[in-house]
């Protein structure tokens, strides 16, 4: 028997009752675009800059042109000072972080918890403008969860006007517990506002998001919430490392993985040794509920939602860990959708750094001082190093090429920063990302984070809160099977790291809209 199908979408079948129900209900839509920005408008990126930021803005900008016509060489100095400082303290905390990484210690597996005493974990997967073959190898994956599946409440979030992906979903077979839910459309279209869209008729205590090309471990959602059970009711967000699956695609999606594989296995995992905010990946993470919804959800107007909930849990005092089972991602293998994608990252940790200068007394003593100053040379640091690498590129070369060389101590900051970036990737990946092509060329992929930075700012001003879809070409993820340990090769850290050791031949056909 077919059910009643919905006149703006004639393609629903019987499967979708609910669905054609929920195209029409927004009672929720408001409280998911608009809950932070009218609850707390004060840590919602919509409203822009204060009025005091504008004002101490320009101050600065015009306080560094004054003295650079007044005093150019005194002016130049004292930012060599600045810079050398922080990249400095940077590069000293990347050394100390990949030395603790390769120290000896036993693999931190938390007991397993058995079926009894695991929460009801609700999964939320956002797609936009899908393919049926990423859909239907996402839907295989989360199917392979080792959970049990009367304990899973997986909310598939699917743009209402998208018939593409409607289509795409609805082709593929999918268990019960799966559930479609239609977005409704409407500004802003991002991410964060389908999530807290798909967060209000959520029915587990414990909360994980899913992007489309994900592939997380089996045994990740069950490691999960045995470090939740350890962790106490403190313990606001679990993040799991995000492992690159396609760097031999090209240079572009090498140094991704390097890239990843240093953050996700060395600087995310000291900064929680540390007890400091992390900057969430905006997937593969676990919250506990009753503390994201304490937090206002997720900010539906900043466009990486993922650094801004962490830094918004950390003031409200919630912790945040790593666990070890991974998540195969995919990085972009070609310039154009890694700059688009990079420039929606930096233009998002932009906004969470504003809102978290409104009242930065306020944020210092709700997070604590030492964390502030600490979230300011980790997260600051990191916007600043975007901004200055093809500057200081530039004036490297044209002091080695015109100027009769550098300053030995600007020469050895270089050096050292480099060093510490080969010595973080091997710690991260002993045997998985150390390819030295890539690894020696490094210093080439640290300006684009400028040109991305450049795009950024002016995105700022036209049009802050667009979200640049991120297409992903390659569906054909391999899945992480624990049956299967000819698949993966552990790194000696511990024992449910994973390195694929495949390779992996451009897709055919039409790049993915």
């Amino acid at each position: 028997m077919r059910a009643k199908r919905a006149p703006d979408h004639p393609f629903l079948s019987a499967a979708d009752e609910t669905f054609a129900r929920r195209l029409a209900d927004a009672r929720s839509f408001g409280a998911a675009s608009e809950g932070l920005a009218t609850s707390r408008p004060d840590l919602s990126a919509k409203s822009g800059l204060t009025v005091l930021q504008r004002a101490v803005g320009w101050a600065f900008v015009t306080g560094v042109v004054g003295f650079l016509l007044i005093a150019p060489s005194a002016t130049m100095q004292a930012f060599a000072v600045l810079l050398g400082s922080v990249f400095g303290l940077l590069i000293a905390l990347r050394f100390l972080a990949a030395a603790i990484t390769l120290l000896p210690r036993a693999a931190l597996q938390p007991a397993r918890l058995p079926d009894s005493q695991l929460w009801t974990l609700t999964i939320l997967i956002p797609l936009l403008r899908e393919e049926e073959k990423v859909v239907r190898s996402l839907v295989n994956a989360i199917m392979r969860l080792d959970y049990p599946a009367e304990k899973l409440d997986v909310k598939i979030l699917v743009e209402a006007d998208d018939d593409n992906t409607l289509r795409a979903v609805l082709a593929v077979d999918r268990p019960q517990w799966f559930e479609i839910i239609p977005v409704p459309p409407g500004d802003p279209r991002t991410k964060p506002k389908a999530l807290n869209y798909g967060l209000a008729s959520a029915r587990g205590q414990f909360v994980a998001v899913f992007d489309a090309e994900d592939r997380p471990a089996p045994e990740q959602p069950r490691a999960a919430m045995s470090a939740f059970h350890a962790g106490g009711k403190t313990l606001a967000v679990v993040q799991a490392p995000l492992q690159i699956h396609n760097g031999a695609q090209g240079w572009i999606a090498r140094q991704f993985q390097i890239e990843y594989a240093i953050h996700f296995r060395v600087w995310l995992p000291f900064l929680a040794r540390l007890g400091l905010p992390l900057p969430l990946g905006g997937t593969s993470n676990y919250f506990r509920r009753d503390r994201l919804e304490a937090a206002g959800g997720w900010d539906a107007w900043n466009v990486t939602e993922d650094a801004d909930i962490g830094l918004r849990l950390a003031r409200l005092g919630g912790e945040a860990r790593m666990i070890e089972p991974p998540t195969l991602e995919e990085a972009p293998s070609q310039l154009r959708p890694w700059l688009r994608q990079r420039t929606r990252w930096i233009k998002g940790h932009l906004q969470t750094w504003l809102v978290l200068m409104r009242k930065p007394f306020t944020a210092a003593r709700e997070i604590g001082v030492v964390r502030f100053m600490a979230t300011q040379l980790t997260f600051g640091g990191a916007l600043l190093a975007s901004a200055v690498h093809a500057p200081l590129l530039i004036w490297f070369l044209a002091g080695v090429l015109f100027m009769g060389g550098i300053a030995p101590w600007h020469l050895g900051l270089f050096a050292t920063g480099y060093a510490s970036v080969l010595f973080a990737a091997f710690a991260a990946e002993p045997r998985g990302v150390r390819r030295w092509p890539a690894l020696l060329s490094v210093p080439l992929y640290w300006p684009l984070q400028s040109w991305a930075m450049l795009c950024a700012l002016i995105e700022m001003k036209v049009k802050p809160h667009f979200w640049a879809k991120t297409p992903h070409l390659l569906a054909d993820i391999p899945l992480i099977d624990i049956r299967a340990p000819t698949q993966i090769a552990p790194a000696p850290f511990s024992d449910n790291v994973i390195q694929l050791e495949f390779r992996f031949d451009a897709p055919e056909g039409p790049e993915a809209r």
